[in-house]
C-alpha cells in the first residue's frame, strides 16, 4: 500500500516537479496550495508525511506545523519543512515547533524524496516484539513504536522516538551529536548539530518526571542513565 505524502506548496512549478519525483518514488501525493485546504483535509485524513512550505499565501507554515503537532491524529506524523530561508534561526524555529527535518530551496527533488524515505524508515514498525523499560515507569515499545509513562501514552515525533531508542539501546553509553545524526540520517544527513539539541529538549519536556534520565555531557554528547 502506497504511503501518502501531503505536499503543502503554493508554487505550481515546484508542485509539479515534486509530484513527478514522489510518484516515481512510489508515493501517493496529495497537493495543497494553501494552508486552509490542507488543515481541512486533516480533519478526515492522516498522511504519512507532510512536506510543508513555510511561506504560504494564507497561513504561516510555522503555525500550520504547530497545529499539526497539536492534533492527536497527526501528532506523530513526520514533517519536512520546505523553505527559501537559509538562516539557521529559521531552521531552529521550525524544529522547535516539531518539524523532523528541513530542506532549503533551491533543492534537489531526488534529495527530498530520499529525506521522505528516511523519515519513514525511522517510523517503520519493528519485526520483533521488544520493549525497553526505564526506571520511573517509562516503557519503549519497539514494535508498536510507542512510549508510555506509567501506562500513559507519550506522543513523540519519529525523530524523538528514534533518539530515545538509540540512547536506551545502550544505557550509560555516551553518543556524540555526530553519532546521533548518523543514526538518524546516515549518508543523507545535511543538518546542523543543533538539530539534536532541539529534539532532545522536546523529548525531555515530554518525558516529564523521567526527563532526568537523559544526561548531557558538555562538549561530548548525550547518554541515558537510570
Amino acid at each position: 500500500m502506497k504511503k501518502t505524502v501531503a505536499l503543502v506548496e503554493d508554487e505550481p512549478d515546484i508542485v509539479e516537479l515534486l509530484e513527478i519525483h514522489l510518484n516515481k518514488g512510489g508515493f501517493q501525493v496529495k497537493s495543497f496550495n494553501n494552508g486552509k485546504n490542507f488543515l481541512d483535509y486533516l480533519k478526515k485524513n492522516t498522511p504519512d508525511v507532510v512536506i510543508l512550505d513555510l511561506m504560504l499565501p494564507d497561513i504561516d507554515g510555522l503555525e500550520i506545523c504547530k497545529q499539526v503537532r497539536a492534533l492527536n491524529s497527526t501528532a506523530e506524523v513526520a514533517i519536512i519543512m520546505l523553505t527559501a530561508k537559509s538562516e539557521e534561526v529559521d531552521k531552529i524555529l521550525g524544529l522547535e515547533l516539531g518539524a523532523d527535518d528541513y530542506v532549503t530551496k533551491p533543492f534537489s527533488p531526488k534529495e527530498l524524496v530520499a529525506r521522505v524515505k528516511a523519515v519513514l524508515r525511522r517510523h517503520a514498525p519493528r519485526q520483533q516484539t521488544r520493549t525497553i523499560q526505564i526506571a520511573g515507569g517509562l516503557v519503549i515499545d519497539l514494535e508498536k513504536y510507542t512510549v508510555t509513562l506509567k501506562n500513559e501514552r507519550i506522543e513523540l515525533t519519529p525523530t524523538e522516538f528514534k533518539i530515545l531508542e538509540l540512547l536506551a539501546s545502550k544505557k550509560g553509553w555516551v553518543f556524540s551529536r555526530e553519532k546521533i545524526l548518523d543514526y538518524l540520517w546516515g549518508d543523507e544527513k545535511a543538518v546542523i548539530d543543533r538539530t539534536v539539541d532541539v529534539h532532545i529538549r522536546h523529548l525531555r519536556e515530554k518525558l516529564g518526571a523521567t526527563a532526568g534520565c537523559i544526561k548531557n555531557l558538555r562538549g561530548v554528547g548525550y547518554k541515558l542513565e537510570e
